[in-house]
C-alpha cells in the first residue's frame, strides 16, 4: 500500500532527525491519519465528480481513461498478436512501432492529477469557482 511505503520512508527520515521514541511514533500516526484523510478526498472528489450532469465533468475522466485503456491494450495485445502474424505471413510488411511515452505519461498525469485535487481540497485551498 502507497500510504506504508510513504511511512515507512516517512520512518526513515524521523529516525535521523527525532531521538525521541514517543514524538516518532506520534508524528508516523499523524503522517498515515493524513495519507488516509487525502485517499478519502480523493474518493470523495471522484464520487462528486461522477454525480456531475455536465458532460465535460463527469465524461472527462472516463474518456481519458478509455483513451489509456485503448492505447494500452493496443501496445501490449492487439501489436504483439499483429507482429506475429506479419513475421509468419506476411514478412515484407513493416508495422508502425507505437510511441508509448506519450501514453504512459498521460495514464500517470490522470492517476497524479487526482491526487493533487484531493489534497488541495484537503487543505481548503481548491478552487470552487471550476463548476
Amino acid at each position: 500500500m502507497i500510504v506504508d511505503s510513504i511511512v515507512g520512508i516517512a520512518g526513515k527520515v524521523l529516525d535521523k532527525f527525532v531521538g525521541d521514541k514517543d514524538l516518532k511514533t506520534k508524528l508516523q500516526a499523524e503522517l498515515q491519519k493524513e495519507l488516509i484523510g487525502l485517499d478519502m478526498a480523493q474518493a470523495q472528489a471522484n464520487v462528486e465528480s461522477a454525480k456531475s450532469s455536465h458532460l465535460f465533468v463527469s465524461g472527462a475522466r472516463p474518456a481519458i481513461m478509455w483513451i489509456c485503456a485503448l492505447g494500452l491494450f493496443t501496445n501490449f495485445f492487439l501489436m504483439p498478436i499483429a507482429e506475429w502474424i506479419t513475421t509468419i505471413w506476411l514478412p515484407d510488411v513493416i508495422l508502425p512501432e507505437l510511441k508509448t511515452d506519450e501514453l504512459m505519461s498521460l495514464t500517470l498525469s490522470l492517476l497524479g492529477l487526482g491526487g493533487m485535487r484531493s489534497w488541495e481540497k484537503s487543505r481548503g485551498v481548491a478552487r470552487e469557482n471550476l463548476k
